[in-house]
């Protein structure tokens, strides 16, 4: 009877201590996960591929996405009334404002990432920081039309005729536009003048449809110039279609991609680990190559041939826009794209 009590006690014990290190082991050794919204396409498929296995061998923290654009990033994190729906944000410069207005941020300590001083200066902050960047100008087809100079040549012939054109949804799409408008006298807060010029041109521009339709349109031939970004351009590029990008007399557009970490992110230090991993040297290059073709940021990373600069430093060259000013004025030009051009 002593002798099966003692046993039994002793199994006990064991089983206790097994369990208790085996607890004490999946903590040591999970360090948890982060959620991040994601552009659908093809960031999502590039994260999944080079950030997602990145961050797990790094930090072994999983990475969860939500696919989202940025606008419905927005509006989902304002409706979540105080319960973030991912931690991360990843965001183009107009909803970024938007975000820092509607107090949807963590404040950000750059500091807390052990490759910041792989970035330009300027490039984190206090609401977050840069991970991609853009660059926008024209692309065109190089067998079917002489080489543009600028943005008017969109507007007379040969060009106009095989013109491809969307409206104001997009950031490339609002910052060409804004850059046709000022060759006639226009501002970024005023885009009249491109309105005025459109409608005398309007019935001979081959195409005008939606963003994610564009790259189609070209690569089928229903148009054979359009305002772009050089991501678009590799893509199409690596598919087979004649494409070449054209950075304008006036300048190229440069914008940046940045992340955030939603207020009341109960991941706040996984989320560094996260965003320090996008802006590796290793991983901004993988992300580099194509079929993804981002343009890096880390200094690191030597920049791809395709592209229309040699460094990173040559961006601040670059056309810039105040989208703290252009926001409120947005939603009625796109009302007014789609009523008066894409009727």
């Amino acid at each position: 009877m002593n002798r099966s009590h003692a046993t039994r006690r002793q199994f006990l014990a064991g089983a206790a201590t097994t369990l208790g290190a085996l607890a004490l082991g999946r903590h040591a050794h999970a360090a948890g996960s982060v959620t991040a919204a994601m552009y659908p396409g093809t960031w999502e498929e590039a994260y999944r591929a080079h950030v997602l296995p990145a961050l797990k061998k790094a930090h072994d923290v999983d990475l969860e996405m939500t696919p989202l654009f940025a606008v419905d990033q927005i509006a989902k994190a304002s409706a979540a009334r105080g319960v973030p729906p991912f931690d991360a944000f990843v965001l183009d410069p107009g909803p970024r404002v938007t975000g820092i207005d509607r107090g949807l941020f963590e404040k950000f300590d750059p500091k807390r990432l052990p490759n910041l001083g792989k970035l330009p200066a300027g490039m984190a902050d206090e609401w977050g920081v840069t991970v991609a960047a853009q660059v926008v100008g024209i692309g065109y087809n190089p067998k079917k039309l002489p080489r543009p100079k600028g943005w008017t040549d969109l507007l007379k012939e040969p060009w106009v005729s095989r013109l491809g054109m969307t409206g104001f949804q997009t950031t490339y799409g609002t910052v060409s536009i804004i850059e046709i408008a000022k060759q006639f006298g226009g501002s970024e807060t005023n885009p009249e003048p491109f309105f005025v010029e459109i409608r005398k041109v309007l019935p001979k521009v081959a195409a005008i449809g939606a963003p994610a339709s564009m790259p189609a349109l070209f690569q089928q031939g229903q148009c054979d110039i359009t305002y772009t970004n050089t991501q678009t351009v590799a893509t199409l590029r690596g598919r087979g279609v004649d494409v070449e990008f054209v950075k304008p007399e006036s300048g190229a557009v440069a914008f940046f991609t940045t992340m955030h970490i939603a207020k009341g992110s109960r991941q706040m230090e996984n989320a560094y680990k996260y965003f320090d991993t996008v802006i590796t040297a290793p991983v901004q290059a993988a992300l580099m190559e194509p079929p993804n073709n981002f343009i890096p940021v880390n200094r690191d990373v030597k920049l791809s041939k395709d592209l229309p600069m040699a460094s990173l430093d040559e961006m601040e060259k670059f056309v810039r826009h105040d989208w703290a000013k252009i926001n409120p004025l947005r939603a009625a030009w796109i009302a007014r794209f789609n009523k008066e051009v894409a009727k």
